[in-house]
């Protein structure tokens, strides 16, 4: 059941965890909390990690950066691969000062608060693979070949982690869930956090969504997309920030903007929808605003 939310409540002893879906308040309501309480604020979405795209993944603003501490924001080149691995080792000297994380990448939290397989990094030549297929055939090809094992439990919804699924088992032989038997110990176990999971419904949160988007293009998402524009490819880490596809194929007169603005509005909608399920499935010990 949802609770309204008291900040007096919550020790300095424990980190706060922050999860929710695109456009729900989670960054606003982090920044109340960090500055209420002396806090760092620790980024936990995998999309707001890359340089290139600060409006249109919707990162803290520079205002906002300079008014509290922020970590693990816009650090990344959008071409370099990042991993919730990469993740867990760059926020572990962070934990110490027991911060505010906050972001909509469900994983991350599960690794930081259940634990994380080491599972080798993919070849470059099968990720390429995977995504062609992806691409050519559709998620469904490379879920018929899963693992039965894996295949019982993978988010049959989320094209992103058959993909990854697909790649694992090719590059090292083993299923997914193979590895993730042999996880490790968790760096935050639930109970050393408070964690906290925004439940945002989709007819309250689907007009956030719009006047969001419509928002990043006054503030100059179309903007980054030209400048992402010259040199943008699909296999580009950072390509997955929701929207880019759309306002790459605007700049590069592919579509209207009017098209480009929709088919955005529509991802990102469906987006949201993949996290709530995710958040509902894997959240349930946690306090739900």
């Amino acid at each position: 059941m949802a609770t309204r939310f008291d900040i007096s409540s919550l020790t300095r002893e424990k980190p706060v965890l922050i999860a929710g879906p695109t456009a729900s308040g989670k960054s606003a309501l982090a920044m109340e909390i960090a500055g209420a309480q002396g806090r760092k604020i620790v980024n936990a979405d995998a999309l707001q990690v890359f340089s290139d795209w600060r409006i249109l993944t919707a990162r803290p603003s520079k205002e906002d950066e300079t008014a509290l501490p922020h970590h693990l924001y816009g650090h990344i080149p959008g071409t370099d691969a990042y991993s919730v691995g990469h993740w867990l080792r760059e926020i572990t000297p962070l934990l110490e000062d027991r911060p505010v994380i906050v972001g909509g990448t469900g994983l991350y939290f599960t690794a930081l608060t259940e634990g994380l397989a080491e599972i080798p990094a993919t070849p470059g030549d099968i990720r390429a693979e995977a995504m062609h297929r992806i691409e050519t055939e559709g998620a469904a090809a490379l879920l018929a070949e899963l693992d039965a094992e894996t295949a019982a439990k993978i988010d049959r919804q989320n094209p992103m982690r058959i993909q990854r699924a697909w790649e694992v088992l090719t590059a090292t032989g083993r299923g997914l869930a193979a590895w993730q038997a042999e996880t490790g110990p968790a760096l935050v176990p639930l109970h050393r956090a408070q964690p906290i999971v925004i439940d945002a419904p989709k007819d309250w949160l689907t007009p956030r969504i719009e006047r969001r988007f419509d928002l990043m293009l006054k503030e100059g998402a179309l903007d980054e997309a030209r400048a992402n524009a010259p040199d943008w490819t699909p296999d580009r880490p950072s390509a997955k920030a929701i929207g880019a596809a759309e306002l790459i194929a605007h700049v590069r007169g592919e579509l209207s903007i009017e098209a480009a603005r929709e088919a955005a509005i529509i991802a990102t909608r469906q987006y949201a929808k993949r996290q709530r399920s995710w958040f509902r499935a894997r959240m349930k010990d946690w306090q739900v605003l």
